[in-house]
């Protein structure tokens, strides 16, 4: 969907008090404006990532409600496999209650794989699904997933988005099911981001340490939402760009925020050993989230948010899946 970017202009952080001083900070090139929104409305949506189960699920729900923080899709890390039966469905449950999209990894990844050459300086293929039987595994977690009424899947390997997007076309995945690349292999260029649309991606995770010209190289060439972590993960880099959302926006467009968490230990596969870790940040990233919002709305920025409810990304370019 294209939009009119240049609708509002936000206060930028410390406009006024350094007009004051002498210290105005460059005019905005309308030029590197995102053109593109989400159908049905708006330009930022909201994600909060690591939610790895119904208690932590329960958990996010009730501070969202707490802190009036509006989200849009809630993901999980350690895999489909990770859960039983019992606790999809009750997380399909909970979200569909709210109009929330869910969504869960797939499959095996790399690095928990036997092979040696992820744990090497060069991290070897990294989280990509080594052999068939990786893929495989990753295409048994979408179909169960699916099966349950999880409506977003999460890959980490350029083979395993292309196959769920045959998949989707095929039938074997319902159609209106959306893939969404992890930051873990996400693409640092426009012609890579625009290969992962063209593979399935409905939304694409970059990197949280691209520059703000980053951005708007990548919107010259793919409309297809993109996810960034506002605080990410230390083993993401850790970065917190908080000041940044407005501009984050006005770049990036259509933009889902993600609500990380620097300096908390990981909990990558979950288990209950990990419970009061998953609990508390799982709050935290919800308050992140109050702290961001507060920002946007001090800037005048909070206007263009999606529509509660909504998760399609719009029409985008696909190869042709024929052959």
């Amino acid at each position: 969907m294209t939009t009119d970017a240049s609708t509002t202009a936000a206060r930028r952080p410390g406009e006024q008090a350094l007009a004051t001083l002498g210290l105005s900070a460059p005019a905005l090139d309308p030029a590197d404006a995102s053109p593109h929104g989400f159908p049905g409305g708006g330009r930022w949506r909201t994600e909060v990532p690591s939610c790895e189960g119904p208690e932590a699920l329960s958990v996010i729900l009730k501070e969202s409600s707490r802190l009036d923080v509006p989200i849009h899709r809630i993901s999980q890390g350690s895999g489909v496999w990770m859960l039983t039966d019992a606790e999809i469905t009750d997380m399909v449950e909970s979200t569909a209650e709210r109009d929330i999209e869910l969504c869960l990894f797939t499959g095996p990844r790399g690095t928990w794989d036997i092979g040696a050459s992820t744990r090497t300086d060069s991290r070897g293929g990294g989280l990509r699904a080594r052999g068939h039987d990786a893929v495989a595994g990753c295409v048994e977690d979408a179909v169960r997933a699916t099966e349950l009424g999880v409506k977003c899947l999460l890959v980490a390997d350029e083979g395993v988005l292309w196959t769920l997007h045959r998949a989707r076309l095929a039938g074997v995945i319902p159609a209106d099911t959306t893939l969404k690349v992890s930051a873990l292999i996400g693409p640092v260029n426009p012609a890579a981001y625009a290969v992962y649309e063209r593979l399935g991606a409905d939304s694409v995770n970059v990197p949280s340490d691209l520059t703000l010209d980053h951005l708007t190289e990548i919107r010259r060439v793919s409309a297809a939402p993109m996810d960034m972590y506002i605080e990410a993960p230390d083993d993401l880099g850790g970065y917190i760009r908080m000041y940044e959302v407005a501009e984050l926006i006005r770049r990036g467009a259509p933009l889902y925020l993600k609500f990380g968490l620097s300096k908390a230990p990981g909990i990558y596969p979950y288990g209950h050993h990990m419970r009061d870790v998953a609990l508390a940040t799982a709050r935290e990233r919800v308050r992140r989230g109050r702290l961001a919002l507060d920002l946007l709305a001090r800037h005048g920025a909070d206007g263009d948010m999606a529509p509660p409810g909504s998760r399609l990304p719009g029409e985008l370019n696909r190869f042709d899946a024929g052959s």
